[in-house]
């Protein structure tokens, strides 16, 4: 199974003052079904999926960084806009990808608001982070 990813530029990106808004295009891998098995010298080991690689290099590419990131516990809303009714709702590569973009580690994040849209035409995450409080 071959899997590609449209590369387009961002369509938005607001970063206020303790607050960072962005859409990145593209439809996340699982994390929980990013990972496959490979030998490597004789060990089992398991490494990202294609698929997360390209996601992420995809999203690298297209998300903003804050000068100054959030500090302190932080609130994330998100809606992520998938092909098909298929995918299960899964943030945490989304989350994982943010850490120095919007905040240092994601330990920070304390409140998660996310949603599962549909969208054949245009696969994207639509997100929010800002302060708790």
């Amino acid at each position: 199974m071959q899997t590609s990813i449209r590369l387009q530029s961002i369509t938005t990106h607001v970063m206020l003052c303790n607050m960072f808004e962005a859409t990145i295009l593209g439809e996340p891998a699982s994390k929980a079904n990013s990972r496959r098995m490979v030998t490597i010298a004789g060990r089992a080991r398991f490494i990202k999926s294609q698929k997360a690689i390209d996601y992420v290099a995809a999203f690298n590419k297209q998300c903003p960084k804050l000068d100054e990131l959030l500090e302190g516990d932080v609130k994330v809303t998100m809606t992520i806009y998938y092909r098909t009714r298929r995918p299960d709702l899964d943030e945490s590569v989304i989350l994982d990808c943010l850490e120095g973009c919007a905040y240092k580690n994601d330990r920070q994040v304390k409140q998660k608001h996310i949603y599962h849209g549909l969208d054949k035409e245009n696969p994207r995450a639509e997100i929010i982070v800002e302060p708790v409080g």
